[in-house]
């Protein structure tokens, strides 16, 4: 299948609201990675969404470039071509993009994706992310409306952040206090500001004691019961049954039980990151320990090309982080529910 258009990307959303499930959103930085979600969604029978960060991007350009816009459009270009021989729907998004990248990041991948649809092309990347987490909430949603307005235009989803995620992802951080929890009356204002869909679609990430980064099980402390007070609050208040299209950040250390919780109040996606870093890591690790004679040439040998073939490793590593989000979309319910089957 190709790339999800638009409408299929709606489609997809809609469908997990109502059956109460979520997609895994994987984070990708390079074709092996982005090649292992592929598998692995295709191997949960799931649809799922892929994404970029403004590292990932950087990361995607080359080393001595670090073009967060080059690296990005790069793999949105190579997810376009290699999807279609997978029989699963897949969106590409980009992931948290603060302040002071928004110039150098959404707003460029932004104008591109205009071009496009003003040619009858469809956008290059089907949502976009703005974290204003780190800014005053009425700073955070005046912002937000201007990307809707041309989010909606241009027939992309924006993501938001109403709240604050704990820990650090690429070079974001925030303390882990009494912050990470979204409240009833940041919902209400969420509404009056950008509506309940009537000016363009966004999704919306709630904290709810969030945390970026790694964690055991039960160090994080989350409170899936915030979503539902929101969700009901403002849903009484506007008419409308859970109006919240939820995405789940920093779940690394969650258990099922949170994200399943999670999920029943109107969470459709989930940000999988460090989890799949550690499982496309992993294989290699092994790979090299138990091959060391061969990846290495000791004491003047040649070693075995057969082993330090960056294919040999690569497959490897491809092979375990599909594994992990096959898991991921068995969590988190999306397994079989794929458009396409």
């Amino acid at each position: 299948m190709p790339i999800a258009s638009p409408e299929v990307y709606a489609e997809m959303l809609q469908k997990a609201k109502q059956g109460a499930f979520a997609y895994p959103a994987i984070n990708i930085s390079s074709s092996q990675t982005l090649n292992a979600a592929l598998q692995g969604f295709a191997e949960a029978g799931s649809d799922g969404i892929i994404q970029v960060s403004t590292g990932g991007g950087e990361y995607a350009s080359g080393p001595t470039i670090k073009n967060m816009v080059t690296g990005a459009v790069a793999l949105a270009a190579y997810a376009h071509e290699v999807a279609k021989n997978y029989p699963i729907n897949v969106a590409v998004h980009t992931d948290h993009c603060p302040k002071e990248k928004l110039d150098g990041f959404v707003r460029p991948l932004l104008a591109i994706s205009e071009e496009r649809v003003a040619r009858g092309e469809n956008p290059l990347f089907q949502s976009h992310m703005w974290d204003g987490s780190a800014v005053p909430v009425e700073e955070n949603l005046s912002i937000a409306e201007e990307l809707l307005a041309r989010t909606s235009k241009a027939k992309i989803i924006l993501e938001i952040e109403v709240g604050v995620v704990g820990g650090e992802e690429d070079g974001v951080s925030h303390e882990i206090n009494e912050k990470l929890y979204t409240t009833v009356e940041d919902g209400l204002r969420t509404v009056e500001v950008l509506g309940a869909g009537e000016k363009g679609h966004y999704i919306t990430a709630l904290t709810f004691g969030n945390v970026h980064g790694v964690y055991k099980p039960g160090a994080v402390k989350l409170r899936p019961e915030v979503l539902k007070e929101i969700q009901d609050e403002v849903g009484a208040k506007i008419g409308k049954e859970r109006p919240f299209d939820l995405v789940f950040h920093g779940g690394s250390g969650s258990t099922l039980e949170e994200i399943q919780a999670a999920v029943d109040y109107g969470v459709i996606k989930m940000n999988i990151d460090t989890d799949t870093q550690y499982a496309f890591t992993r294989p290699v690790v092994s790979h090299m320990f138990s091959n060391y004679d061969g990846v290495l040439k000791i004491d003047g040998e040649v070693g075995n090309k057969k082993a330090y073939d960056p294919r040999a490793w690569g497959k490897a590593a491809e092979a375990g982080m599909a594994k992990r989000i096959v898991e991921a979309c068995e969590h988190l319910r999306s397994a079989g529910t794929s458009l396409s089957s």
